[in-house]
């Protein structure tokens, strides 16, 4: 693509003195951001004196100034082209961000009530089908608009219910130990989580595969974890949604994970998933578990084996 553009800025020039005054538009006007928002980093982040950062900003944008003024005089013989592109471009980001904002308002003002999705059972002829049913969506509340669209024209869902939101923070690097933050949506019978992944800006994204056994996998250490930290009556009990709990890896000493297998023995313990044959190990502590936690636990494997199904958004 780079390569296209660039045969076509020099054919629709044609003259190198053209190409030359658009390029170094460009560049000074590149230089003369950077100092502009080098100097917002001094003060703000470094926390430099702001006479310092006045300083630097007048000795070098000054000097930049000069230049793009020089170069603003070319504007008709070349200069107008990174122009255009950066008013092109920042439309594009414009619009981008300004459907971004407009959806998550929408769903936030058309979010369903907790109430309404435990009232959801038996007697509405709603039926909960085996494996796991991730729900994307922006909220961190609440039940999501086009969920409640899905159960109303399909009266079905998953056995297992998990309401994931992807943040992304402004940090370089999220610690795998930090990245899962899950919590109960109602009481333990229902079935239902709340699991926000958190990525920085530099991490790298995990295919689809191996983000789904991780997920599983700390819904698994939640559920140990929820339940050596809190009552069993007082989650049962709730009738709104629990407080996030941060899951990482081995978490306690807890090893509820998730390994790939490539044997091919048959196991009791092991479920097909995606052509790969997929282990839930529970350890030794798990004896020490109630009954209500490995029947929950048994829940989760035996709805992973019925395969894990994406609501990405539904149009009606």
């Amino acid at each position: 693509m780079l390569m296209i553009l660039c045969v076509a800025v020099a054919v629709g020039f044609r003259d190198t003195k053209h190409m030359g005054n658009a390029s170094g538009l460009a560049v000074i006007t590149v230089m003369l951001v950077t100092t502009s928002l080098t100097s917002l980093v001094m003060i703000l982040c470094w926390q430099k004196s702001p006479l310092l950062a006045l300083s630097f900003f007048l000795i070098f944008g000054s000097i930049e100034a000069l230049y793009f003024s020089a170069s603003l005089i070319k504007f008709l013989e070349g200069a107008w082209l990174p122009i255009l592109l950066a008013i092109f471009l920042m439309i594009i980001m414009y619009v981008w961000h300004y459907a971004t904002i407009k959806k998550y308002e929408f769903d936030l003002h058309n979010k369903v009530s907790l109430n309404w999705l435990l009232g959801l059972g038996d007697k509405l002829g709603i039926v909960r089908v085996p494996g796991i049913g991730l729900v994307y969506t922006d909220l961190i509340f609440g039940i999501p608009a086009n969920f409640s669209r899905f159960v109303t024209n399909l009266p079905a869902f998953h056995r297992i219910l998990v309401f994931v939101c992807i943040k992304f923070v402004p940090v370089p690097y999220v610690p795998p130990a930090e990245r899962y933050l899950v919590g109960r949506v109602g009481p333990a019978n229902h079935r239902s989580y709340r699991c926000i992944v958190r990525y920085g800006y530099r991490d790298v994204h995990q295919d689809v595969d191996s983000f789904e056994s991780e997920l599983v996998a700390r819904l698994a250490d939640f559920v140990k974890l929820d339940a050596s930290c809190c009552p069993r009556e007082s989650s049962d009990s709730a009738e709104g949604e629990c407080g996030l709990t941060v899951v990482g890896s081995n978490l306690l000493g807890l090893h509820s994970n998730l390994a790939i297998d490539d044997s091919i023995a048959p196991s009791s313990a092991s479920v097909e998933f995606n052509e790969r044959r997929v282990k839930f190990f529970l350890d030794d502590s798990s004896e020490e578990l109630d009954r209500q936690v490995m029947e929950e636990l048994e829940d989760l494997l035996t709805a992973q084996g019925g395969g894990l199904h994406l609501y990405l958004g539904i149009r009606m």
